[in-house]
């Protein structure tokens, strides 16, 4: 009761202050404001009155706090502090990047981009050139630059990954390969059939222990696809004793960097020794990975704000351990269904298949009270729901059916193109989007009629 009461008034305390990700002000850039400083000495002693009741005692005692909020109402108390953590990290990690220095205001942009990386202080090296100096500079082109979603997705997806590179060990700066691997789409595909924000081909993964088959895919469980990530991680840099090299074998796999050492000479030691060797594609996934790491601390000093973040910062899991449709809670406690498959992406067809083990729900912290209250009459619906997918032929239509999905049009894509990345025909796509010729332009959206591939 003591934690609860402290919480809750910590809780309204940062409510009060007005900390939230929802009507938060304008961030503040120290190169162009000062710092606010808020007085809080009236505010704790307001958010005290307001959050509890005193009750006298008749004995002398310290009164007794005693807090009146329900469930639903404690946890929509606990999601906006998670949010104000979420934002109170973000400013302690970005304050420290966000000012400029008045050494540097002079500096042309090749000294800037240096110094700037000398100060990113990190395990993993992160030198500078003209490759990286390119890297960096698509990255800050703000008409194509996926820069303002992956800074909304972080707000995410970072907390979660971060936590996990820091109970292996390894370096926190490891969180920029999602970046350059998927620009934190989790449902991200390549045409070589890797999939999810780490993007694991289908054999590495089962090799990491991820369950992939016609209902799950691991790839695309947000905490389960970055512990494996971290495992193989740490597996690359035992055998190479070098970050860079530990990348590089994470793009294109310990055998073409063996490959490229042996070539290079045995007294190659980094990346950079073996650039000449390594296949086009790896030779510029580390300076990409340096590139991202760059923008994402300094976005602010080249004005790059992030996209609306997404619609649920704070989140937590449940478990499952029977067979559950995701309609079965969306129907019963009133949460949208695309939200729950949103949250719950390695869920093929949104069938938990929680029969001879148990599986995670992730949801909202504001529902976790109302699915444990009405846990029953959820799992109550599983005739209604699951009726129809009992049966595998129909479970095999589902499949075919799918969803769909919106593909937006990149700068140099033609309806070939679009249609191999896809695995679907041309003549499908004209059909689906009611075009009467094969001439498109960069961001217009085309609708695909079929599931999204996943290797």
């Amino acid at each position: 009761m003591k934690f609860y009461i402290k919480t809750a008034a910590f809780i309204a305390l940062a409510m009060t202050v007005g900390i939230s990700y929802a009507a938060s002000p304008e961030k503040t850039r120290r190169k162009h404001h000062k710092t606010v400083h808020v007085p809080v000495y009236d505010t704790i002693r307001m958010v005290v009155t307001d959050t509890v009741r005193i009750v006298p005692k008749a004995s002398p005692r310290i009164d007794t706090l005693r807090l009146e909020q329900t469930p639903e109402e404690i946890d929509s108390l606990v999601e906006a502090w998670s949010v104000m953590q979420t934002q109170a990290g973000d400013e302690s990690f970005f304050g420290q990047y966000s000012e400029e220095l008045e050494s540097e205001k002079a500096m042309p942009k090749d000294s800037l981009y240096k110094s700037r990386l000398q100060d990113l202080v990190s395990p993993v090296h992160l030198p500078y050139n003209y490759i990286v100096r390119n890297y960096i500079d698509q990255y800050l082109n703000g008409r194509w630059s996926p820069l303002r979603n992956i800074l909304a997705l972080s707000k995410y997806y970072f907390p979660i990954i971060e936590q996990e590179l820091i109970k292996e060990g390894l370096p926190v700066e490891l969180r920029a390969l999602p970046i350059i691997e998927s620009n934190l789409s989790i449902l991200a595909t390549s045409r070589m059939g890797a999939v999810g924000l780490w993007q694991f081909m289908p054999a590495t993964g089962k090799n990491l222990g991820l369950e992939i088959n016609s209902l799950v895919d691991e790839r695309c469980d947000l905490i389960r696809s970055t512990r494996a990530a971290c495992r193989f991680l740490k597996d690359l840099y035992r055998i190479y004793g070098d970050w860079t090299l530990a990348i590089a074998a994470y793009n294109c796999g310990p055998g073409n960097v063996n490959k490229a050492i042996a070539r290079a000479g045995s007294e190659s030691k980094t990346f950079w020794d073996i650039y000449d060797f390594l296949p086009r594609e790896t030779r510029g996934y580390v300076p990409k990975f340096i590139a991202a790491s760059y923008v994402y601390a300094y976005h602010d000093l080249h004005d790059v704000d992030p996209a609306p973040t997404p619609g649920y910062i704070a989140t937590d899991t449940v478990t499952v351990d029977r067979v559950m449709h995701l309609g079965q809670v969306a129907s019963t406690i009133d949460i949208p269904l695309e939200a729950l498959r949103a949250l719950n992406p390695q869920y093929k067809i949104d069938i938990i298949p929680a029969s001879r083990k148990t599986y995670s729900l992730t949801l909202p912290v504001s529902y976790l009270s109302e699915y444990i209250e009405n846990r029953d009459s959820i799992y109550a619906k599983d005739s209604l729901y699951l009726k129809e997918y009992m049966n595998p032929a129909n479970l095999e239509k589902k499949r075919a059916e799918g969803v769909g999905y919106i593909y937006k049009v990149r700068q140099g894509d033609n309806l070939s193109v679009i249609a191999k990345r896809n695995r679907v025909s041309v003549k499908d796509l004209m059909r689906w989007n009611h075009l009467r010729s094969t001439v498109i332009r960069p961001g217009q959206r085309l609708r695909i009629e079929r599931p999204k591939p996943r290797g």
